[in-house]
């Protein structure tokens, strides 16, 4: 049996990982995720970055449904609503 087959990928601590808001000005969905967001990556020391659809358009076209979308480390985590527990658990903490 090969080494390499049962071993999970090691993830990066918190503090190299990154959260991503992708949303739209005057989206009250979104300023509830921010403040999720902020909170969580503060406290474990993630990084934020936000997007904005209206002002790129492959966003708009993929999430303009989904908004507020919540990526980590450019994957989908969440959209809608972010659960403070589980982006804890998807950082590593």
């Amino acid at each position: 049996m090969s080494p390499l087959i049962g071993r999970s990928a090691r993830k990066k601590p918190p503090h190299e990982r990154t959260v991503t808001l992708i949303g739209k000005p005057g989206c009250h969905l979104c300023d509830e995720a921010r403040a999720v967001i902020e909170k969580v990556a503060s406290e474990l020391g993630a990084s934020v970055e936000e997007r904005d659809i209206t002002q790129d358009e492959e966003l708009y076209r993929k999430y303009w449904e989904q908004i507020p979308v919540v990526l980590v480390d450019g994957a989908q985590h969440d959209f809608w609503r972010v659960d403070e527990q589980r982006l804890r658990r998807a950082l590593g903490a």
